[in-house]
């Protein structure tokens, strides 16, 4: 996937976007795996949570309150993590991506 001018390294968007054929706790389980799996890695981490975020604002603009509150939710989570934990050009990077 495209984003603006950036080449996703990830397939985050694609794996949530199969997890939401199977409902809310398959979300959540693809995120604790993504996290616990890439958290400290600075891209992927990093589009992970570019990824919530993204779903976040897709499912507002489609109308879907649920889903769109549980990537909210997910993202938030996964921001403050990020923001306790992450250190120096790992959590520049983080930040230059989200903003």
């Amino acid at each position: 996937m495209k984003l603006l001018d950036y080449e996703c390294q990830t397939t985050f968007w694609e794996d949530f976007s199969i997890a939401e054929l199977f409902g809310e706790e398959a979300i959540r389980d693809t995120y604790k795996r993504a996290k616990a799996e890439w958290k400290k890695e600075r891209i992927y981490g990093t589009e992970l949570g570019v990824a919530l975020n993204h779903k976040c604002w897709y499912w507002y603009e489609e109308k879907s309150t649920r889903l769109s509150q549980l990537y909210a939710k997910l993202w938030e989570e996964y921001h403050n993590w990020v923001l306790e934990n992450w250190e120096s050009e790992d959590l520049g990077y983080y930040l230059k991506m989200v903003n």
